[in-house]
């Protein structure tokens, strides 16, 4: 086993250094994910920012698409069109809206909750297998420490 092992060991070594090359690119993509989700609780801040500071007859941008703005006045401020999700909007007063932004942002802190714990837990399970992957490296330069003397002998 210890001549065969030191090939075995290489392509161990070569799987857990792969391991680790996905679970990097995994805790990447969580990073980017919870960026995403705080931008997205940026904008809802914002938003509520602007539904309890702006009053009936307020001139306001609205964005058309391709940064193109227009003026708007707003007719009633108590009347704040909310996406609710899955592709549905309702018309809400002024609180309502606020309080159905501010669930939306809740719901998005639990997200990025999740998201922190899934993140730890392959960051604990890669480092775990970066110990492993320097116990085989170390048995690897044993290995080849005793060959190296048995065949100076």
């Amino acid at each position: 086993m210890m001549g065969g092992g030191g090939g075995g060991g290489g392509g161990q070594m070569q799987q857990v250094a792969q391991e680790i090359e996905q679970m990097e690119q995994e805790v990447e993509a969580i990073d980017e994910e919870i960026e995403r989700l705080r931008e997205k609780q940026t904008d809802i801040d914002e938003a509520i920012e602007a539904i309890e500071t702006l009053d009936s007859g307020s001139t306001v941008q609205v964005p058309l698409g391709g940064d193109a703005y227009i003026r708007a006045t707003i007719e009633d401020i108590d009347e704040v069109v909310v996406s609710l999700g899955g592709g549905y909007s309702a018309e809400r007063e002024q609180d309502g809206a606020v309080s159905t932004l501010e669930t939306k942002k809740e719901t998005l802190d639990d997200h990025i909750s999740d998201l922190q714990e899934e993140k730890a837990e392959v960051e604990t399970e890669m480092e775990e297998l970066e110990q492993q992957a320097q116990q085989m490296q170390q048995q690897q330069m044993q290995q080849m420490m005793q060959q190296q003397e048995q065949e100076d002998e």
